[in-house]
């Protein structure tokens, strides 16, 4: 079942909320384009990979996106030791991220939501705080997909920085 977002009444003012996913849920399966434009389907991934680090973001070439894609990049042939593939996901064009991609010289797929379907499919878009004012936007947030495509873990509201490193320790990578 895909979670979608429902609306609450507060104080007068109709708030969305999007369901969060949590460890044992079935992964929402997908199929976006990648920095190249190629088609990537989730399920066929991890049936080759064995088990994906899906990671949301806000937005390519920004400091905080560029600082956790670099780390990613940094520790792939971890991730890779351990049979884990990393994939990305903003709702960037193909464009811009060919242009991320080419310019950090990241190794690892990168995956264009313009529509915010994968996004919202995962609770990784919807409300937040934005500097104390609530907005709607990417919720930075990361999973861990078993074969299965099961949710084996899953981080919302993370921090570009350390992120990964605290990945590394739950994994044992």
């Amino acid at each position: 079942m895909i979670p979608v977002p429902h609306g609450s009444t507060k104080g007068g003012i109709v708030t969305e909320t999007t369901k969060r996913l949590e460890p044992g849920d079935h992964a929402p399966d997908f199929t976006l384009n990648d920095a190249d434009g190629n088609p990537v389907t989730l399920s066929e991934v991890v049936r080759g990979a064995g088990s994906v680090v899906l990671y949301f973001y806000p937005a390519a070439m920004t400091p905080g996106c560029t600082k956790e894609a670099c780390d990613f990049r940094d520790n792939l042939s971890a991730f890779a030791d351990s049979d884990l593939r990393v994939l990305g996901v903003s709702p960037d064009t193909v464009e811009k991220l060919r242009a991320f991609r080419d310019a950090e010289k990241l190794n690892f797929t990168l995956l264009s939501d313009p529509d915010r379907e994968a996004l919202t499919a995962y609770g990784a878009y919807g409300e937040k705080k934005n500097y104390g004012k609530v907005v709607r936007g990417v919720i930075r947030s990361t999973f861990v997909i078993n074969a299965d495509l099961t949710i084996a873990k899953a981080f919302y509201n993370v921090r570009a920085t350390g992120h990964v490193d605290r990945i590394k320790r739950e994994l044992g990578v």
